[in-house]
């Protein structure tokens, strides 16, 4: 039985993801579905044509229908980010438009795990939630595993070791108001305030214990990039391709996803980032790690944040 996903949105996201899974052998079934069919026609064409160099693998264009059978959805449809403009802002026009898709998409493809990508994504995942119909542990928001990657991207330059020996998360809304509980950040068994001084490498490394500059380029790295070359659309891509794969290998991966939290932190009736498991059936429960009374504190914040953009929606 072959892996099939169905992309919604072609644009710049939708398409990369949709190539990094045919090259990746993430999926061997690609359906991309766009209200611009001849872009979706095009970009699946193109993917399709480069098969010979990657993984054997169908790329699609569709329309909703063919989403039947799915065993993962990826949404990523909506207006992107303009310079200068806040994920949040974003909120009415992509909520409007997710909607829509909502509507078109869950009758055909019932059983799927839904991915939400659009921005601002824990406010889309939190009103997919609310009008989908799917149970909670198939709805699964891209949440702040970009935003996890970057930093563990910056870490890595400065500790002169490799990102995947870095434990270290970033929690919260996919933002402005994100942050990184440091009491559990790691570097090969080591605490990041002590790991410079275990190091082999510890006078060649710059760190003075500031770790604030590490959430602050997290937090501006996206800006950056769209002022650079208008979208980001790499990165995401292989986050979306990573977070797919850990549903079909099913064996279980700490993600910091975007999922509804019921009482999590004393958090309710809200979607944003803490650590969660991921495997074949979606998300397991979410890893309960302690916070400190400053940590838990910016996480209720974060939170507070997101709820006022909802209650400022219609949906």
């Amino acid at each position: 039985m072959g892996n099939k996903v169905t992309i919604i949105g072609a644009g710049s996201v939708g398409a990369t993801i949709a190539n990094d899974m045919m090259a990746t052998n993430v999926a061997t079934e690609i359906v991309l579905i766009d209200i611009n069919e001849q872009k979706a026609f095009g970009e699946a064409m193109d993917i399709y044509q480069g098969t010979s160099f990657g993984a054997p693998a169908i790329v699609r264009p569709g329309d909703y229908a063919d989403a039947a059978g799915s065993e993962v959805v990826v949404i990523t449809s909506g207006l992107p980010r303009k310079p200068g403009q806040t994920r949040l802002e974003l909120a009415q026009t992509n909520v409007d438009i997710l909607r829509d898709i909502t509507a078109n998409v869950v009758k055909h493809a019932p059983d799927a795990i839904y991915i939400i990508v659009s921005n601002p994504v824990d406010v889309m995942t939190y009103v997919f939630h609310k009008i989908s119909g799917i149970p909670a542990n198939r709805i699964i928001g891209s949440g702040t595993v970009l935003d996890t990657a970057r930093l563990q991207a910056e870490l890595a330059k400065t500790f002169r070791i490799s990102p995947r020996n870095i434990h270290a998360h970033v929690y919260g809304e996919h933002g402005d108001s994100s942050f990184v509980p440091w009491s559990l950040a790691t570097i090969a068994n080591n605490n990041i305030s002590i790991y410079k001084d275990h190091s082999p490498d510890g006078d060649k490394i710059a760190f003075d214990g500031n770790c604030e500059i590490f959430e602050e380029k997290v937090r501006t790295s996206g800006a950056v990039v769209i002022k650079a070359k208008g979208v980001t659309n790499n990165a995401i891509a292989m986050a979306v391709c990573h977070i797919v794969r850990c549903i079909f290998n099913g064996a279980g991966t700490a993600l910091t996803v975007s999922t509804m939290m019921n009482g999590e932190y004393g958090i309710s009736d809200v979607c944003l980032s803490v650590l969660c498991i991921v495997d074949h059936d979606g998300v397991r429960g979410k890893i309960r790690n302690d916070l400190t009374p400053e940590e838990l504190e910016k996480l209720r914040r974060s939170a507070n944040k997101l709820k006022e953009t909802i209650a400022a929606i219609k949906f």
